[in-house]
């Protein structure tokens, strides 16, 4: 009987170990395929007029995205700039100071948006911010991302800096350091290298939102710097060109699909390398 329950837990065992190395290996060749597509039908559009040029004119072959390059680091920088401070303030607080009603009202807040598709938070930007401003601009597409950015940096961050054991706080205590000093010069540093990736990895997730800029950064077919105005961006280039009949724009819709996954990617490599650095006090 011991041995048919040890036999029995045995293939129970490798039957389990199968399924989930069988899942990691089906998710990496369906992520392998998805990346070998795009790169089979966008490298062929990427040279440097694909990079430095902007868009041709409809029936003209040609041009590039220049200035959704441009728009996308624009809008995505007005978030980033909107959404670090906050996010990571609010983690603090959560973190060091949240252990009441309030704090635990923001978590559940903040978990909620987290949920919410990104379609409902454009109308929310639309709403609050286009209408007022009476037309599309890049700061209403930067504030619609922001939305989606916070919460997701304000519980990383909390949770890393929660991750700092209580010894290192009472030591910087103990040495008459005042406790804002000891937070941001002691608990922050030594949670920086996850609150940084948690940073990186919100850039990632809004760096290839659509539905939020259709409604509020819109589009501009010509090179624009100005915070007031619209702005192309990639996701929503990529969306109106995939989407025309037009060959040469299909082709151009592909290439930025290619150069847009690129940078994803770069990203979120980045954020490993940080993850593995470490930092001493």
């Amino acid at each position: 009987m011991n041995s048919f329950s040890y036999l029995k837990r045995r293939i129970l065992n490798r039957f389990m170990l199968f399924l989930s190395y069988g899942s990691a290996a089906f998710g990496v060749v369906i992520l392998f395929l998805i990346l070998s597509y795009i790169i089979i039908k966008g490298a062929s559009s990427i040279n440097l007029d694909f990079f430095i040029k902007l868009p041709k004119p409809t029936g003209e072959t040609g041009g590039g995205i220049a200035n959704a390059i441009v728009g996308s680091f624009i809008v995505v920088g007005i978030a980033s700039l909107i959404a670090i401070p906050v996010g990571v303030m609010s983690g603090i607080y959560l973190a060091e100071f949240g252990k009441n009603k309030f704090a635990s009202l923001i978590r559940y807040f903040a978990d909620v948006m987290n949920g919410i598709p990104s379609i409902v938070t454009g109308i929310v930007a639309y709403v609050f911010v286009v209408v007022p401003m009476h037309g599309f601009s890049a700061l209403a597409g930067g504030i619609a991302l922001s939305i989606m950015m916070i919460p997701i940096i304000t519980r990383t961050s909390e949770e890393l800096i929660k991750m700092v054991p209580d010894t290192i706080r009472e030591a910087g205590l103990a040495l008459g350091i005042p406790q804002w000093k000891v937070i941001l010069f002691i608990v922050l540093r030594t949670a920086s290298t996850g609150i940084v990736t948690g940073i990186m990895l919100a850039v990632a997730r809004v760096g290839g939102e659509t539905a939020p800029l259709l409604f509020t950064a819109f589009n501009n077919s010509f090179m624009s710097f100005r915070l007031d105005q619209p702005i192309s961006t990639m996701t929503v280039l990529i969306y109106n060109y995939a989407s025309s009949p037009y060959p040469d724009w299909n082709a151009i819709a592909w290439g930025s699909a290619f150069v847009l996954i690129i940078i994803v990617l770069v990203v979120n490599i980045l954020s490993k390398m940080f993850t593995n650095t470490k930092y001493s006090l």
